[in-house]
């Protein structure tokens, strides 16, 4: 389906006309008044080259879009209020968050026709039950990214970056905290959703031993530093790390045999969204398998779009990078919200690892 030089998602913009593409950037005025718009709340350039432009040319509704870094700037923004936006893409355990928090609107699934798209596997999540408040976008794992010349070995433990300092100075983590020690978690054979303080003082003991060997801790820059070779391992999100390989035959990307997170960014409506019908067509929009495929081939996620996939070619179903083997899935979990608690505990956690 790719026929020409797949360039990564943050160059995306810097290479584009936004009016070109049928999106307006933001900030402005959200303009709740204007009903021929829809306002929506995204990661860093995670969407089709062309999606919202044939958005727009089929339904006359136009896209303003505003980019967050992470989970928590996204819960931050909409804590104290909807400052119109009509959709974001919170990833699984913010979405369970975000309910308990009543922050989303329930999804009324008889304006999605396309629901019949999905793969069964994600229609009844753990943290949305039946879908009332969520709908599936893209789904993937974190593991290991790597330079195949470079590495002695091929890094199938998570030791390579956490227990290791062979490879000391070329090595990036992620920069969020919870994926980072759950990860850890696994590593050290416990569940990347316990409680248990005791495994999360061994989690912190790791990574600050470790931390003297860790380059940076890259801001959804992983894949762009192993590219460029100034890593040569980093840990990263499947689909970052497969867009590299794209473009360089020596990079590669592994799951660790102690299991990892399985992750999945969903698409919601949050509360007193101001265009909430245009939210409900931008969401069945998206489901067609026709624009679902156009949108994984680019951004080159794992879909959870069952008949896009069936519209791929053999190179993106069988790349163990996007969709990794079914022994491989067992040993993953997803991430699950436990309570403030917990969050405080993680966070916590990270002030001491990165103040040491």
């Amino acid at each position: 389906m790719r026929n020409k030089y797949h360039i990564s998602r943050r160059n995306f913009l810097a290479g584009s006309s936004a009016t070109a593409i049928g999106l307006t950037l933001m900030p402005f005025s959200l303009g709740a008044n204007d009903q021929d718009q829809l306002n929506f709340y995204n990661w860093d350039d995670y969407i089709g080259e062309d999606t919202l432009s044939d958005f727009a040319s089929i339904t006359g509704v136009k896209t303003n879009i505003d980019f967050f870094a992470d989970n928590d700037e996204l819960f931050s923004k909409l804590r104290e209020g909807n400052p119109g936006y009509d959709i974001i893409v919170p990833s699984d355990i913010y979405v369970e968050k975000m309910t308990k928090a009543g922050m989303l609107d329930r999804i009324d699934q008889d304006k999605i026709s396309n629901m019949g798209n999905i793969d069964v596997n994600f229609l009844n999540p753990i943290f949305d039950p039946n879908r009332d408040y969520s709908i599936p976008y893209m789904w993937g794992t974190i593991g290991i990214g790597y330079n195949k010349k470079q590495l002695r070995n091929t890094p199938n433990s998570w030791s390579h970056i956490y227990d290791s300092e062979i490879y000391s100075g070329n090595i990036s983590l992620l920069s969020e905290a919870t994926d980072v020690i759950a990860c850890a978690l696994k590593y050290l054979g416990y569940s990347a959703n316990t409680k248990s303080t005791k495994e999360y003082k061994e989690a912190e003991e790791l990574l600050i031993a470790q931390k003297k060997h860790i380059k940076v801790f890259a801001e959804d820059n992983g894949q762009d530093l192993l590219a460029s070779g100034d890593v040569i391992m980093a840990q990263e999100y499947n689909g970052d790390i497969a867009q590299v390989m794209l473009e360089d035959d020596n990079i590669s990307y592994i799951v660790p045999k102690e299991g990892s997170i399985i992750w999945e960014d969903c698409l919601c409506i949050p509360k007193d969204a101001p265009h909430k019908e245009n939210a409900h067509k931008f969401i069945d929009f998206i489901l067609r398998a026709d624009i679902g495929a156009e949108l994984a081939d680019y951004i080159q996620y794992a879909t959870p779009n069952k008949a896009a996939k069936d519209l791929m070619d053999d190179e993106y179903k069988s790349n163990p990078a996007i969709f990794p083997a079914d022994e491989t899935v067992k040993l993953c979990e997803n991430m699950l919200y436990q309570g403030e608690e917990v969050s405080r505990m993680i966070q916590d956690t990270w002030t001491r690892i990165l103040a040491s």
